[in-house]
Protein backbone atom coordinates (compact mmCIF):
# COMPACT_ATOMS: atom_id res chain seq x y z
CA UNK A 1 0.00 0.00 0.00
CA UNK A 2 1.49 3.62 -1.08
CA UNK A 3 0.29 6.98 0.36
CA UNK A 4 -1.67 7.59 -2.89
CA UNK A 5 -3.89 4.18 -2.07
CA UNK A 6 -4.51 5.50 1.68
CA UNK A 7 -6.95 8.34 1.82
CA UNK A 8 -8.70 10.15 4.47
CA UNK A 9 -12.36 11.20 5.27
CA UNK A 10 -10.96 14.64 5.45
CA UNK A 11 -8.62 16.84 3.36
CA UNK A 12 -5.28 17.91 4.97
CA UNK A 13 -6.46 21.43 4.72
CA UNK A 14 -10.06 20.86 7.17
CA UNK A 15 -7.38 19.98 10.16
CA UNK A 16 -6.23 23.94 9.82
CA UNK A 17 -9.91 25.18 8.92
CA UNK A 18 -11.20 23.73 11.76
CA UNK A 19 -8.33 24.88 14.35
CA UNK A 20 -9.08 28.57 12.53
CA UNK A 21 -12.90 28.40 13.26
CA UNK A 22 -12.33 27.25 16.47
CA UNK A 23 -9.95 30.11 17.15
CA UNK A 24 -12.49 32.80 15.60
CA UNK A 25 -15.24 31.48 17.45
CA UNK A 26 -13.22 31.68 21.39
CA UNK A 27 -12.48 35.02 20.41
CA UNK A 28 -16.18 35.80 19.45
CA UNK A 29 -17.14 34.34 22.70
CA UNK A 30 -14.48 36.77 24.87
CA UNK A 31 -15.71 39.89 22.77
CA UNK A 32 -18.93 38.84 23.65
CA UNK A 33 -18.34 38.54 27.34
CA UNK A 34 -16.68 41.71 27.85
CA UNK A 35 -19.04 43.56 25.67
CA UNK A 36 -21.50 42.38 28.12
CA UNK A 37 -19.48 42.97 31.48
CA UNK A 38 -19.26 46.70 30.05
CA UNK A 39 -22.83 47.25 29.57
CA UNK A 40 -23.49 45.17 33.53
CA UNK A 41 -20.89 47.38 34.90
CA UNK A 42 -22.64 50.55 33.34
CA UNK A 43 -26.31 49.68 34.76
CA UNK A 44 -24.68 49.35 38.15
CA UNK A 45 -23.22 52.82 38.04
CA UNK A 46 -26.28 54.83 36.58
CA UNK A 47 -28.26 52.11 39.76
CA UNK A 48 -25.66 53.66 42.32
CA UNK A 49 -26.38 56.59 40.41
CA UNK A 50 -30.36 56.73 41.31
CA UNK A 51 -29.98 55.25 45.03
CA UNK A 52 -27.19 58.22 45.72
CA UNK A 53 -29.02 61.00 44.19
CA UNK A 54 -32.42 59.82 46.09
CA UNK A 55 -30.52 60.55 49.41
CA UNK A 56 -30.99 63.64 51.46
CA UNK A 57 -28.00 65.89 52.54
CA UNK A 58 -27.48 64.43 55.91
CA UNK A 59 -27.17 60.91 54.81
CA UNK A 60 -24.85 62.06 51.75
CA UNK A 61 -22.75 63.58 54.54
CA UNK A 62 -22.78 60.36 57.02
CA UNK A 63 -21.16 58.75 54.25
CA UNK A 64 -18.52 61.65 53.00
CA UNK A 65 -20.25 63.40 50.23
CA UNK A 66 -22.08 66.28 49.03
CA UNK A 67 -24.45 66.31 46.57
CA UNK A 68 -21.89 68.13 43.83
CA UNK A 69 -18.99 65.24 44.69
CA UNK A 70 -21.65 62.22 43.62
CA UNK A 71 -20.92 62.14 39.96
CA UNK A 72 -17.59 62.75 40.21
CA UNK A 73 -16.43 60.10 43.06
CA UNK A 74 -18.36 57.40 41.64
CA UNK A 75 -16.89 57.50 37.84
CA UNK A 76 -13.06 57.77 40.20
CA UNK A 77 -14.22 54.47 42.49
CA UNK A 78 -15.37 52.88 39.01
CA UNK A 79 -12.06 53.51 37.43
CA UNK A 80 -10.14 52.27 40.62
CA UNK A 81 -11.82 48.87 40.72
CA UNK A 82 -11.56 48.37 37.32
CA UNK A 83 -7.55 48.87 37.95
CA UNK A 84 -7.53 46.53 40.42
CA UNK A 85 -9.95 44.21 38.69
CA UNK A 86 -7.02 44.19 36.30
CA UNK A 87 -4.27 43.58 38.06
CA UNK A 88 -5.70 40.80 40.01
CA UNK A 89 -6.58 39.41 36.14
CA UNK A 90 -2.01 39.43 35.55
Amino acid sequence: MTLLNHTTDHPPASATIRSTFVYFISRAGQLINRAVAALIAQRERQANLVLLRTLNDRELRDIGLARGEIDGNLAEAAAARSRMQQAARR
